[in-house]
């Protein structure tokens, strides 16, 4: 049974976390998420790099786009600013991520310059590199048509991870071509 904290002990250690990674201390740490199913192009479980990964949210309510793909699940307002929203999943052909309590927004673009918004199935925390075994190309020979397809890795219990390149992501023009 997993040792159960406080939620203060869960934050303090989070943010201890936090400012450790970004002083680069214990090697590089990557965000890790969930989005769609293992037979997708780079499988389910995603890792981003920090600077990339901008903020993690609950998702708040979106208001539908007319005339747009049906990836494409809205725009957020969050703290006055407008986001796009991209369902992940969606986007890459899988089904759409379900908008339940565990589902996440990540705020992806704001670093670059853009209002972007990954809709993610969730959350799943910090991922130092160390602990992660290179395991080659998310997708060797594709790289033209996905680049921001990144390394795969294995973690100790052998679950796949990819990196995903976010600048090549907000770049791809499959990405920000919306218009049904």
């Amino acid at each position: 049974m997993a040792k159960r904290i406080s939620l203060r002990e869960f934050q303090q250690s989070l943010s201890e976390r936090l400012l450790s990674a970004r002083r680069g201390e214990g090697g590089q740490t990557l965000l890790g998420m969930e989005s769609g199913a293992e037979d997708l192009p780079g499988g389910s479980r995603w890792l981003i790099d920090l600077a990339d990964a901008g903020e993690v949210v609950p998702l708040p309510p979106l208001t539908p786009a007319p005339l747009t793909k049906s990836w494409f699940a809205g725009i957020a307002n969050i703290r006055g600013m407008l986001y796009s929203v991209v369902d992940f999943s969606a986007w890459r052909g899988g089904a759409a991520t379900p908008c339940n309590a565990q589902s996440r927004l990540l705020l992806v673009g704001a670093r670059h310059g853009i209002n972007s918004a990954l809709l993610v199935r969730r959350s799943l925390g910090l991922r130092p590199q160390l602990q992660l075994r290179a395991a080659g190309t998310a997708n060797p020979g594709a790289g033209d048509a996905t680049p921001w397809l990144g390394r795969r890795f294995n973690d100790a219990q052998g679950i796949a991870w990819t990196q995903l390149r976010i600048p090549a992501l907000l770049a791809d023009p499959a990405y920000l071509d919306i218009a049904r």
